[in-house]
């Protein structure tokens, strides 16, 4: 649905993008992540036909994002940071005009402007005029805006940003329903835990180019290596020994971490092992290992980061 390949833009001197390759199948999520000014929106931007690569070249939808630049643009619902909305109009009034430009019949605009305010509790608000909506209200209905043609492709830029908890558990619901085998999604977002929830992929762009790429599991084991577990113990375990060939990691008073990347076989010989030299073991767990450590590991190493991916 989405296939890059050494795509670029220069401004004058300043490379924003750098030769980012990409292949976003149907059915897959991906997040693109990155620091503010890593180039994810100006790539947001060659893939909705915004802006003319300096170099390279993307199909969005089958279509060449350059030569059929108004079938991409059918194909693509784009959520932009700056949503663009019409203070004077009202929601409904808004949402039918937008269909108006995909060229929707005035049934099917009626139809789905009515699902897609029910769809993010936007109803009874639907007939105030924009300009009065909150924060959250308005990145609501720049989502719905988004998805009222109902797109192949979706690109979002910060979906859930300005949003009270619970209106971004909608949206963030509401992403998961969108995922069909038959639709992409990009999502550009700051927000770590939204991106390990939702992404079935994790793009980490720095200095305009893609510095690793794979699933939050894969990135978790290539980047911050063999999984670590702690055990918790009821006495003072200073002195404790682990079974042949388990690395210890580190240890306290009361607990100890070591490595493990078959667990099956390991935990159980470690409480053994442990409970034999008369220790009870209170707990045992996996040390989290969160998507933001893997994002910190990659920016902050990134020359390391691109030799890995390149090998």
């Amino acid at each position: 649905m989405i296939e890059t390949e050494g795509l670029s833009k220069l401004f004058d001197d300043f490379l924003a993008v750098d030769g980012v390759s990409l292949k976003v199948e149907a059915g897959e999520v991906l997040a693109l992540l990155g620091p503010n000014g890593a180039g994810k929106t100006t790539t947001v931007r060659m893939l909705t036909s915004v802006l003319r690569p300096s170099r390279g070249w993307a199909r969005v939808g089958g279509f060449d994002v350059v030569e059929q630049a108004e079938q991409v643009r059918q194909v693509v619902g784009v959520l932009t940071e700056q949503h663009g909305l019409y203070g004077r109009m009202r929601a409904n009034e808004y949402l039918d005009f937008f269909g108006q430009i995909y060229g929707m019949t005035p049934q099917r605009r009626k139809q789905r402007s009515q699902e897609l305010l029910e769809q993010f509790g936007l109803t009874k608000d639907s007939k105030r005029r924009i300009g009065e909506y909150s924060k959250g209200m308005r990145q609501k209905l720049a989502l719905a805006r988004a998805l009222i043609h109902d797109p192949a492709v979706l690109l979002l830029d910060e979906p859930s940003s300005a949003m009270d908890p619970e209106s971004a558990r909608l949206v963030r619901d509401s992403i998961q329903g969108l995922r069909t085998a038959n639709r992409t999604i990009i999502i550009c977002t700051h927000n770590l835990a939204e991106a390990e929830e939702l992404a079935s992929q994790i793009a980490i762009i720095r200095a305009g180019r893609i510095i690793v790429r794979g699933t939050v599991e894969g990135l978790k084991d290539q980047l911050l290596g063999v999984p670590e577990y702690e055990v918790a113990l009821g006495a003072d375990g200073t002195q404790a020994s682990l079974p042949p060939g388990v690395t210890l990691t580190t240890r306290g008073p009361g607990w100890l971490r070591y490595q493990s990347d078959t667990p099956q076989e390991t935990n159980p010989a470690v409480v053994a092992h442990l409970v034999a030299q008369g220790l009870p073991v209170v707990s045992l767990a996996q040390v989290p290992r969160s998507l933001e450590r893997v994002y910190l590991q990659a920016v902050t190493a990134p020359e390391q980061m691109e030799a890995s991916h390149a090998g």
